[in-house]
């Protein structure tokens, strides 16, 4: 038998509890089947809670500040190693569609990017550039999340074959005239919405390996459910807001927490202290005042409506995620494919009276959806606590197809413990947040029990007992009681840490 084709599918920004078979308030029957056919992880972590940073660690299975991408507007630099490069370099086709995110918006001296103007919507370069790419040797992707002005590369290009030559018409232009006021309900018919494009073009690939009898490692990259909150008819009614829970802070819940938490329920916070100004992309802004359209504050609709079209954008999602997978097995690959579905990071809706995401760690932000099919091999309809990190990806991937680890890599081989003949491979994960080169610097340790986030230069921090509490509403950090709990789990961050140090050079002498 071929060694094993790696087929990995991630949305963006997707809440971990946001698939049907665990949550009856949300209809998502393709990955439902995953979850009947593979194993459910339930305690999966991001490194970073944005999206360059854990897409950078997907790659490399090294931490944020390992590789180097440490937040949102930094590069993945070219020199960096990346699993790809492995799979290459061992008969592989390596391939990514969708969201790469591993360059940022602007160019800067000595810092060059694909993925910024005006290259960006250079379409005659798009053309004739598909890869190499971060060890990627075909990519066909996009940068915009729904109507964003930064739609172009291959993504247009598709559009125009398509015959939608008026696409432009459905994305902000960079001069920002659209009509700000279209909310809820993208225009764009769905003929032509990227979800159409990642599948089909997925497809082909898939079609295009299995002619050839290639092994590959595929990367399907979903843009959805990552705001602005918009999706074609008939998704954007396809849930009853008044039908769903929908989460809200709860009185009294920050008192306890780090000054910023509250902060973010203030009429007129002042970030200053913290080298914020309050409107600082993910930082600690304040989520009370988070933008909609034309409106500077959510309504109490809003808040209810956003829930429905964040379900109805990872329903429509879960659509074309059906497609690929039909794919695999009317092509015969099914049984000789490891398909892994996560997202890079989760999502605010309400909870602790926040949106989107920013410098909190609570589990809505840092806790992933994760499944793993591979049939005969994963035990199927079982869902496992094993801890498991994006960083683990990289060297879990190689480890299924025989290949060697590079010892540079940082994250754990999750293989015995995917097949199910080992309770765990890690008793931890680190999940790192850097916002700026400010007092925005914090990292979470989070065991099978308790939860530690600590602040560079602060004495605050907060502490949580997941078991106890699981919502996070109880801050244990100056809680008397807790002061030997604190101490021990401290020692542990700092255990973690040094046990996360990459080990480029394997030793060779005594001497």
């Amino acid at each position: 038998m071929n060694k094993p084709n790696i087929l990995l599918i991630t949305s963006d920004q997707q809440h971990w509890d946001t698939i049907g078979a665990f949550n009856e308030e949300i209809h998502t029957p393709n990955l439902d089947r995953l979850v009947k056919e593979g194993t459910t992880f339930s305690r999966a972590y991001c490194p970073n809670p944005t999206c360059t940073p854990s897409r950078a660690s997907i790659i490399t299975g090294l931490y944020p500040s390992q590789h180097g991408a440490w937040t949102l507007g930094t590069k993945l630099l070219e020199d960096r190693h990346t699993v790809g490069e492995d799979f290459q370099q061992n008969g592989y086709k390596t391939s990514l569609v969708g969201k790469a995110h591993l360059q940022p918006l602007r160019s800067a001296e000595g810092y060059p990017s694909l993925e910024a103007y005006p290259v960006l919507q250079d379409l005659d370069f798009w053309r004739n550039f598909n890869g190499p790419f971060y060890g990627f040797e075909h990519i066909e992707i996009t940068r915009n999340h729904t109507n964003e002005a930064h739609v172009g590369q291959h993504y247009a290009l598709w559009m125009e074959e398509k015959g939608c030559s008026n696409w432009r018409d459905y994305f902000l232009p960079p001069t920002g005239n659209m009509d700000r006021s279209i909310t809820y309900k993208w225009p764009i018919p769905e003929q032509y919405h990227y979800n159409t494009w990642i599948a089909e073009r997925t497809n082909d690939k898939l079609e295009e390996y299995a002619k050839n009898g290639e092994s590959f490692f595929h990367w399907a990259s979903f843009f959805d459910p990552h705001p602005e909150y918009l999706v074609p008819e008939p998704w954007d009614t396809m849930y009853d807001p008044d039908q769903l829970t929908i989460p809200s802070i709860v009185p009294g819940e920050h008192e306890q927490n780090p000054p910023h938490f509250g902060m973010t329920q203030e009429e007129n916070p002042d970030f200053s202290a913290w080298s914020e100004t309050g409107e600082g992309i993910h930082g600690y802004r304040s989520h009370h005042y988070y933008h909609y359209g034309e409106r500077k504050r959510l309504t109490d609709y809003d808040r209810k409506k956003l829930v429905a079209v964040y379900y109805g954008m990872i329903s429509m999602m879960d659509k074309y995620i059906g497609q690929i997978l039909d794919k695999l097995d009317e092509l015969g690959l099914a049984d000789n494919t490891i398909v892994v579905f996560t997202t890079d990071h989760g999502h605010f809706f309400g909870q602790h009276g926040l949106q989107a995401k920013g410098g909190f760690h609570y589990e809505d932000l840092m806790k992933l959806p994760f499944i793993v099919r591979y049939p005969g091999q994963v035990p199927s309809g079982r869902t496992s606590e094993a801890i498991q990190s994006l960083v683990d990806l990289a060297p879990t991937f190689l480890s299924f197809s025989d290949l060697p680890i590079p010892c540079a890599m940082t994250g754990v081989d999750q293989k015995e413990v995917w097949l199910g003949s080992k309770s765990n491979a890690r008793d931890h994960a680190i999940c790192e947040f850097r916002h700026e080169p400010t007092t925005i610097h914090q990292k979470t340790y989070v065991d099978a029990r308790y939860k530690i986030t600590v602040y560079y230069n602060q004495t605050y921090g907060e502490l949580f007992d997941l078991q106890e509490d699981p919502k996070e509403l109880r801050n244990l950090w100056n809680d008397p009681a807790s002061a030997s709990l604190k101490s021990e789990l401290l020692l542990k961050y700092i255990w973690a840490e040094l046990g996360k140090e990459p080990m480029a050079m394997p030793r060779i002498s005594g001497a």
